[in-house]
């Protein structure tokens, strides 16, 4: 190749189209990390992790070919580590998780480190797990506090009484007073098993302050509904969802206000209401 004149580059316009962006659960799995280790250069990881990919049979330049014992103990493990991934997220054990005890409402970035470090020089597993099970990205700033500036996130897996959120049913949560968004706020419903965001009926599974004719409180606060139906009376603060399927929900706040960071400020819990 031609440092000078490199080929030319072909943008792909997916606007509008359906596309799978999760990763495999199965023994593709670990040929999909074949495929990157052949297309990247070594130096691209490092060595402890090339090599215990290299223990399993992937090596840049060799062909992955398990046999059938290998293949077995690959498949049996990704199954293993899919259902440990989906505990770490979906019913976490970290206390630290949460913003406040008996609640539901848990941040991406335990620790507040984008390197998941809980120590210097000491990775938090569990939290990097929870965390990229669930996204795909991570940069320093989605870690930063700074109050005013950039985005914070709380996630919610169950209602108030501990019990996923269901899609047959209506749940309402109240978002008290002076929500701590300078800019705006929102709501994104993403589906159990994809963990993509819902595909339903609306345009898009999300609400927020942006939302032309979203009814607000008196006092400023906003009451929000999710369910397969929107209740009525009240429609525009509605987001819906789809029975069978389970869900969660990430709270955002862009350009945080110092409430946020000291708790002095704290949405609701999800409340069933049929």
């Amino acid at each position: 190749m031609d440092a000078k004149n490199p080929p030319p580059m072909n943008f792909i316009n997916v606007s509008g189209k359906s596309f799978n962006t999760i990763h495999a659960n199965d023994f593709t799995y670990f040929e999909e990390i074949n495929h990157v280790v052949q297309e990247e250069p070594n130096d691209a990881m490092d060595p402890e992790t090339l090599g215990l990919l290299a223990a399993i049979g992937i090596e840049k330049g060799k062909p992955f070919a398990p046999d059938e014992r290998m293949k077995k103990i690959l498949t049996d493990s990704a199954a293993v580590g899919n259902a440990t991934a989906r505990a770490i997220l979906f019913k976490s054990r970290m206390k630290e998780a949460f913003f406040s005890p008996n609640s539901a409402w848990c941040t991406p970035f335990v620790g507040g480190s984008y390197e998941f470090l809980k120590a210097p020089g000491v990775r938090n597993l569990d939290a990097r797990i929870m965390m990229f099970y669930h996204g795909t990205g991570i940069t320093p700033a989605t870690a930063t506090q700074i109050v005013g500036v950039g985005s914070q996130y709380a996630a919610a897996f169950v209602d108030s009484q501990g019990k996923p959120l269901d899609g047959g049913r209506t749940y309402k949560i109240h978002l008290p007073p002076n929500i701590p968004a300078k800019n705006f706020w929102s709501f994104v419903v993403y589906d159990n098993q994809t963990r993509s965001e819902l595909q339903t009926d609306e345009q898009f599974p999300s609400i927020g302050s942006q939302k032309k004719g979203i009814v607000i409180n008196p006092d400023t606060s906003v009451d929000v509904y999710f369910g397969p139906k929107a209740p009525v009376g009240h429609e525009t603060n509605w987001v819906q969802t789809v029975p069978g399927k389970g869900w969660n929900t990430l709270l955002r706040l862009y350009g945080p206000l110092q409430p946020w960071f000291d708790k002095t400020w704290k949405p609701g819990e999800f409340e069933l209401v049929q």
